[in-house]
């Protein structure tokens, strides 16, 4: 194979052979069609929670990558402290404690302020369970964060400060555009892992595609076919997910070079 040659993806090939039978078999039957009808419902759920949570965790991840890299011995301190804290307690975990400790906490401390009172049963186990995901993937993505930053020459924010440039700018036009192509890979890969992780809030009650497979499942006793589907949907998300990430990563990669 030549330098820059690629191979046939024949693994894309498999898998979308595997996933066109999976839906043909699926679509043929009745009852998997109806199972595949409810499970449907859930999918905006799963986005929602999936998008919402990713977003607020890269802006959480962001600032505590700065944090991180900055001059203060006590900003440093503090961001390493809260990653080393939230990386050592399993999602599932802080997903139950953020829900059912946290989220109340939250409410309680907010009425002694003596802010407009809210009920803890207002504050939804939808939202508890995306503060959690954000909570859990903002350490993780802040490392990636500190990496990709720290990635930068040296060299080139020495000339950007020759040139009177004012540290915001010096972030926004020289540091950040070049950390992008090395934070985008571990980035995306986070992405489809929060995907995944995302039926995780099946377990506080929230009715994504997972809890609709499991009521689903209690209700019709179809166990196989129901979950089935359930990892077929699952499946059809991440590879769609991962394919638009690649192609995301060869532009960059052929702007970077250009």
């Amino acid at each position: 194979m030549t330098e820059g040659q690629e191979d046939f993806p024949w693994w894309l090939l498999a898998i979308g052979v595997l996933l066109t039978g999976a839906y043909v078999a699926v679509l043929s039957d009745e009852a998997t069609r109806q199972v595949l009808a409810t499970l449907r419902q859930g999918i905006w759920i799963t986005v929602l929670v999936t998008v919402v949570s990713f977003a607020a965790a890269c802006v959480v991840g962001l600032g505590l990558a700065l944090m991180s890299l900055s001059g203060s011995v006590m900003l440093r301190q503090v961001a390493r402290f809260y990653v080393e804290i939230i990386r050592g307690i399993p999602i599932l975990v802080l997903l139950l404690y953020v829900a059912f400790v946290f989220a109340p906490g939250l409410v309680h401390f907010w009425n002694w302020l003596g802010l407009p009172e809210v009920r803890t049963r207002d504050f939804s186990l939808l939202w508890r369970a995306v503060l959690a995901l954000v909570i859990a993937y903002s350490a993780f993505i802040a490392e990636v964060f500190r990496a990709g930053l720290q990635s930068v020459g040296t060299g080139q924010i020495e000339a950007a400060k020759a040139l009177g440039l004012k540290p915001y700018h010096r972030f926004r036009h020289i540091v950040l555009p070049q950390a992008v192509r090395t934070i985008l890979p571990p980035l995306g890969n986070d992405f489809v892992a929060m995907v995944k992780d995302s039926s995780l809030v099946s377990v506080v009650g929230v009715l994504d595609i997972a809890q609709l497979g499991k009521l689903t499942a209690a209700g019709n006793f179809r166990y196989f076919e129901t979950y089935n589907v359930v990892a077929l949907i699952y499946l059809t998300m991440t590879v769609l997910l991962s394919l638009a990430l690649r192609r995301l990563e060869r532009r960059l990669g052929r702007t970077g070079r250009s």
